[in-house]
């Protein structure tokens, strides 16, 4: 070009615009796309379809190329010489949606399911409010995918087909459609965005039939004759005139097991009866798959339709069926039997493994631990879960920071070297009257709640210094603690703000913060 006296201008590629493959169905851009590095070399994934080699993927630079998912590979090879060609990994792609779908039930949706062949619902009734909102929920997964390399479309609409119709078809990242928006928001889509089998879209080509909006004039006799009685159900799914139930993805199933009653049953004889039943039918069932029970769900279903939920939390996985029975016959004075109970059911929604494990041998006068776990669940159903725990304790050196609630079966570890009391409160409580000598001597006498006391004994103090990097107040807050003793026995655990000497550590005011046994 140089020698012919002018410069060599880029050009748009001819087969820039060519439609794809005739016979191939309209690209569609799928709800996930892998985002492929092509470095240059525009990327097709292919697979065998009858005698044919078909496209079924292809990188941002192919589809500029005017590759297109859908189109014969021979053609694709015709249109671009430098093409990579790799083989399509259905199997793969179909795990990595499972596996997407069982992520997206664990954090974002109790129900979600896999829309094959490249996308996911989920049902998101009463959850996006905990995101802050459709739109910032639906920008917050966008980032999540596009950190997996994934680029998507997502679009939420009152029906799964409109839904599934716009996030394919309506080339907008994001969609919202407000409540009964459906109809009009798909009128000007393509057939194909109702997921119709390929001879109803053959057909609706042979009658000029090529938008959603022309199918909503037809009487739906003539259009179920020539389009197929499918083309008119997902037509009204779509617009939410027929229920598309959406089969969600069972992360785990949970051990279930049930009994229908002859005759409806009242008593509470009877009742015990059929949950002694029922757990021994569970105890074998947890058995064979080494699993041990931590919540299980009584459901009793009366003959007016009503069913009635017993819950049950264990603080150990257990499959003891003594031990179960004696804690559901504890609830079963919480059941309304009222005309009768044809139906019992009982679930353990929440499983753990429970495998043998071997016992120590133990010499002469040597006893076994007592296991706590079966009066932690008695006393927890009388009195609630809510009233059984233990103090833990956690990194800070204020004591009403260091102390946390910890599980009742738990064995808290990281206590201070010092001593602290039994009791703990809440808030320290100001003390009245005190005298003492300063700095390092514990009060002679204090009023505490109206009361007044007199120190007979006292050690201290143990100096803790404020933590600064939570609060800029206490920077040089100082608590000289002591332990003192009362006439009356009473032992109680003081503490003065400030040292004596400087003021900035504190005003010489004196608090009540726990009691010794």
């Amino acid at each position: 070009m140089q020698q012919m006296g002018r410069r060599s201008e880029p050009v748009e590629h001819p087969f820039r615009a060519m439609p794809p493959d005739e016979g191939a169905p309209d690209y569609a851009p799928g709800w996930l796309q892998p985002a492929v590095v092509t470095f240059g070399r525009p990327v097709i994934l292919i697979e065998r379809v009858g005698q044919r080699d078909v496209v079924t993927a292809a990188c941002p630079l192919a589809l500029d190329l005017g590759l297109r998912p859908g189109m014969a590979a021979a053609h694709a090879r015709a249109l671009v010489t430098d093409l990579d060609v790799r083989d399509a990994e259905g199997e793969k792609d179909r795990a990595l949606l499972d596996r997407l779908a069982l992520h997206a039930i664990g954090r974002w949706t109790p129900t979600a399911s896999v829309a094959a062949p490249d996308g996911l619902w989920l049902d998101l009734t009463g959850t996006t409010h905990l995101f802050g909102g459709e739109q910032r929920f639906c920008r917050r997964l966008l980032a999540f995918l596009r950190r997996l390399g994934f680029t998507a479309t997502i679009a939420i609409a009152g029906t799964p087909g409109a839904a599934h119709a716009l996030a394919r078809y309506g080339g907008d990242a994001i969609t919202v459609l407000p409540p009964g928006a459906e109809t009009r928001a798909i009128a000007e889509l393509p057939l194909a965005a109702l997921r119709l089998a390929p001879e109803a879209l053959t057909a609706a080509a042979r009658f000029g039939l090529e938008r959603v909006a022309d199918l909503y004039p037809m009487p739906r006799g003539p259009l179920a004759r020539r389009l197929g009685v499918a083309t008119v159900q997902r037509l009204d799914q779509a617009r939410g005139a027929v229920a598309e139930p959406i089969v969600p993805v069972v992360p785990f199933e949970e051990p279930h097991v049930a009994r229908r009653l002859l005759e409806p049953i009242g008593t509470a004889e009877a009742i015990t009866q059929v949950i002694g039943d029922l757990v021994d039918d569970m105890v074998g069932l947890l058995q064979a798959r080494g699993l041990g029970l931590r919540a299980a769900v009584l459901t009793c279903v009366r003959v007016d339709g009503e069913a009635q939920h017993i819950g049950l939390g264990t603080a150990r996985a257990t499959r003891d069926a003594k031990h179960l029975k004696r804690m559901l016959g504890m609830r079963v004075e919480r059941i309304e039997p009222g005309l009768g109970i044809e139906a019992m059911a009982l679930a353990a929604p929440r499983v753990e493994d429970l495998f043998p494990h071997a016992l120590g041998a133990r010499l002469g006068g040597e006893t076994q631990a007592s296991d706590l776990a079966p009066l932690v669940d008695q006393l927890a159903g009388r009195v609630g879960d809510a009233a059984l725990f233990r103090v833990g304790s956690q990194e800070s050196d204020v004591p009403e920071r260091a102390a946390c609630r910890a599980d009742a079966l738990a064995c808290p570890t990281g206590w201070p070297a010092w001593k602290r009391p039994a009791r703990l409160l809440r808030r320290p409580e100001l003390l009245g009257q005190v005298v003492a000598l300063l700095p390092d001597h514990p009060p002679r006498r204090f009023v505490w709640r109206g009361k007044r006391y007199r120190v007979v004994a006292g050690d201290g103090p143990e100096r803790i210094h404020g933590e600064w990097w939570r609060k800029p107040q206490e920077m040089w807050a100082i608590r000289d603690y002591f332990r003192v003793e009362a006439e009356g026995g009473e032992r109680f655990w003081l503490f003065r703000r400030g040292d004596g000497v400087d003021a900035p550590t504190g005003d010489l005011s004196w608090y009540m913060h726990g009691l010794f046994g």
